[in-house]
This record gives C-alpha cells, sequence and structure tokens, in this order.
C-alpha cells in the first residue's frame, strides 16, 4: 500500500503518538493551519462519515436542530452536515488553534474550549451530539476515557446513544502496526447521542 506523503507523516505521528494532554493540545494548536491538506493526504473519512450517521439516523432534521460538534478541529464536519441540512451547529474543541479555524468558517453559532471527560459539555439544550475517535493502538487510552465520560454522561440521564459505528477504513495509516490486518488503513468509531429532553418540573 502507497503510504501517505513523506511531508505529511511527521506532523500525523507527533499527535497520534501517546503524548500527554497539555503537550498533545500543543501539538494540535501547531498544526492547526496544515491540518485539513494533511488530513485530505491520508484520505481521512471522519467528517463524511459522522455527517452521513446523522443523516441516517434522522433523515429529515427539524429545523433548528441543533448538533453539538465534539472535537469539532478545523470544522471538517460542520461542512459535511451543512450539506445534509444540520445548520445549527455548536463545536466544542481542547486546541484553541483548531477552535480558531473553526471560527473562521462560519458555520457554528457557538465555539468553546472544552475536554470531553476533563471539563463538563456545554450541552445546546435539546439536539444531537456527534463525536468520532479513531480505534488505532496508540489511541486505545484515550478512546477508553471517552467511552467512559459518555457513559457518564448517559448514566446522568443527559445523552441517550443513538449509534456507534464502527468503520475500518478511517484513514490510511502511518505505521504498518497501527494499520487494521495489513490493509494499510486504521480504523475508527462514530458517536451519535441525541440529548435527553429536561423531563418537566412536577406541579405540587
Amino acid at each position: 500500500h502507497s503510504q501517505p506523503q513523506a511531508a505529511v507523516l511527521p506532523r500525523v505521528r507527533a499527535v497520534h503518538g501517546g503524548a500527554a494532554l497539555p503537550e498533545l493540545l500543543r501539538r494540535y494548536d501547531g498544526w492547526a493551519g496544515r491540518y485539513e491538506q494533511d488530513v485530505a493526504a491520508l484520505e481521512y473519512r471522519a467528517p463524511h462519515l459522522a455527517a452521513a450517521s446523522l443523516a441516517f439516523a434522522f433523515p429529515a432534521p427539524p429545523a433548528g436542530a441543533r448538533v453539538l460538534d465534539v472535537g469539532c478541529g478545523t470544522g471538517l464536519v460542520a461542512r459535511e452536515l451543512q450539506r445534509r441540512g444540520f445548520g445549527c451547529l455548536h463545536g466544542v474543541d481542547g486546541s484553541a488553534g483548531m477552535l480558531e479555524r473553526a471560527r473562521g468558517t462560519g458555520l457554528y453559532r457557538q465555539l468553546q474550549r472544552c475536554v470531553l471527560g476533563r471539563e463538563p459539555l456545554p450541552g445546546p439544550a435539546g439536539g444531537f451530539l456527534c463525536l468520532t475517535t479513531r480505534s488505532n493502538p496508540s489511541n486505545l487510552r484515550y478512546k477508553a476515557e471517552l467511552e467512559a465520560a459518555l457513559q457518564r454522561l448517559e448514566q446522568q440521564g443527559a445523552w441517550q446513544k443513538v449509534l456507534a459505528q464502527e468503520v475500518e477504513r478511517w484513514e490510511r495509516a502511518t505505521e504498518e502496526e497501527e494499520s487494521v490486518q495489513g490493509t494499510g488503513y486504521i480504523s475508527g468509531v462514530v458517536y451519535i447521542y441525541r440529548k435527553c429532553p429536561v423531563p418537566p418540573l412536577e406541579e405540587g
């Protein structure tokens, strides 16, 4: 399998490596300017898959349906969602550099810095939550933390899981040992949650 172009590899490996969170966010800040062209070289399919999953779950999105794009990066998911009729987008990301790029798209009603699992999510009232993550070996600890955070949100009655879709060909692998059974790709997951309605106060 042809590897992604050599120039991209060091930057992608820097964020795929298991750095501690503050260092990882710094790396994402530094990567923000080249992020979109680099992930295009990796045939990164997450934004398309995330939007397709949400549209499949809710084929006729209600007008004004709010979507919280978690780990929104530079806004790639927002572009796909807008094409599919979801126009009321809120985004959160841990990287200030990425949020700056997302702001430049003009597609989000609101953007906020937030790391899922470390800080409470600023949930728009009602609506959906959409997020994606890689399942490659170096990301498994983060993926486990993410799923634990999502489980807590479910247990608190804040969000209800709609789907968790495993995808084999997520993006091109930058290391052979990261790829799924020698396909040259790493796998990933799309998570879609629905915001639970706030129960009305019972009149006493």
